[in-house]
């Protein structure tokens, strides 16, 4: 029998707000957190947008020395585990700590430090690169970081799986925790890449909006939508055994009832053109949760705001869901944070868990021009109230990686 897996603790820092109640408060009031790039001059870029993490203090959550030790990446993701953990009232003092797990993933590490070193190396020379450039610069240093933290000794990996990271890092938790490897995983996802060479590698790919609106860039399932806006912040949860949480009486948000993981195996950017590696993750996450096509209530859809994304996305929804895909609640959460790559999968996931507790569905914000090729229920307008008992989440990443993941109400 394997372990029913339920989440306890949640942890955010995004660009609508740096706890859970303000992102969730902010998607309720159709936040757009996107505005002009601050953190580097964009005169000769195209692209002039993203959504930035505001008023960010490392030193809120950690020591100066430690947080001088961390790029952006790693304090964002300290910061939503210390939140996440504090939020769950799991008390390490009482725990077997080899018990207890992290898989916190990133899709890039730190840019920033590459930029700053490299031109360090080219201006001054190779004896002047910072010692400490590889520890902080390579993606698994989130978890790592976060392992350090809170004394938490047990099974530590990250998943990199581009945009999909988030998803399959709470995917691979569950695992763990369902086939006895621990008793609790901290897991989700964090991510920092809004630099000038990230900014202008993704722009080369023609993958962002050039858009100076900030309420008409990131417009997922708009006719007008012409790519992402990059969006920065982590996502973290506790997940526990049911039987663990029972144990020391924790509050439980829900249960992560399945996971379902493919790959297109199609092309490095573009997911397959009908949908069906995503539909197929979804299947599997509904399989795997023991439920029927016309149990699921809500979808949170990776919903990116790029042509092929959104128009195959639609396809793979109607392909795993039959006629029940007109009947079942979507929106994009993109649509308000951007898109936080190796992160989204931790705060859609988040956002799952509150639609089910106050059984209301957000707007996907800026969604304005119908396309008659997306054809579903994207919540357009104004959020709703609907009464999810089951949601599923997706994430799709370049490579083709995709990740559905199946929450339920906890009963």
């Amino acid at each position: 029998m394997k372990n029913r897996v339920v989440v306890t603790g949640m942890g955010a820092i995004t660009p609508i707000g740096n706890d859970v109640e303000s992102f969730w408060n902010g998607l309720k009031e159709k936040k757009v957190g996107i505005g002009r790039i601050t953190c580097f001059d964009t005169t000769d870029y195209k692209v002039k947008l993203a959504a930035e993490v505001k008023d960010f203090d490392a030193k809120e959550y950690m020591d100066l020395k430690t947080s001088r030790r961390m790029e952006r990446f790693s304090q964002f993701a300290v910061a939503a585990a210390k939140e996440a953990l504090e939020d769950s009232g799991i008390c390490m003092e009482k725990e077997d700590p080899y018990r207890v797990g992290v898989c916190v993933g990133s899709g890039i590490g730190s840019l920033q430090s590459m930029e700053r070193e490299h031109k360090k190396l080219l201006e001054k020379g190779p004896g002047r690169i910072n010692p400490l450039l590889v520890p902080m610069m390579i993606s698994n240093m989130a978890a790592g970081n976060v392992a350090i933290q809170f004394g938490l000794k047990g099974k530590c990996f990250n998943v990199v799986t581009a945009c999909a990271t988030g998803t399959h890092s709470i995917g691979e938790a569950f695992r763990s925790i369902q086939y006895g490897e621990a008793d609790v995983m901290v897991a989700g996802g964090t991510e920092a890449s809004i630099t000038p060479l990230g900014v202008a590698g993704f722009t080369a790919l023609t993958a962002l909006s050039t858009s100076e609106d900030p309420l008409r860039a990131s417009i997922p399932f708009d006719r007008e939508r012409n790519g992402f806006v990059m969006g920065e912040g982590s996502g973290i949860v506790v997940l526990e055994s049911l039987e663990h949480a029972r144990a020391r009486g924790a509050r439980i948000y829900g249960e992560l009832a399945g996971y379902g993981a493919t790959c297109d195996a199609f092309h490095i950017t573009s997911p397959a053109e009908d949908g069906s590696g995503a539909a197929k993750a979804m299947e599997m996450a509904m399989k795997d949760g023991g439920i029927r096509p016309e149990q699921v209530d809500y979808i949170n859809a990776h919903g990116t705001s790029t042509h092929h994304n959104d128009l195959f996305e639609t396809k793979a929804i109607k392909a795993a869901l039959g006629a029940h895909a007109y009947e079942v609640s979507i929106n994009s959460t993109k649509s308000m944070v951007g898109h936080l790559l190796g992160a989204a999968g931790g705060v859609e996931f988040i956002t799952c868990l509150k639609t089910i507790e106050e059984g209301f569905v957000h707007a996907t914000a800026g969604l304005e021009i119908a396309d008659e090729e997306c054809d579903l229920d994207y919540t357009r307008g104004e959020g709703k109230a609907v009464d999810v008992t089951y949601a599923l989440t997706n994430s799709l990443g370049f490579g083709g990686h995709n990740a559905s993941l199946l929450v339920k109400r906890f009963e």
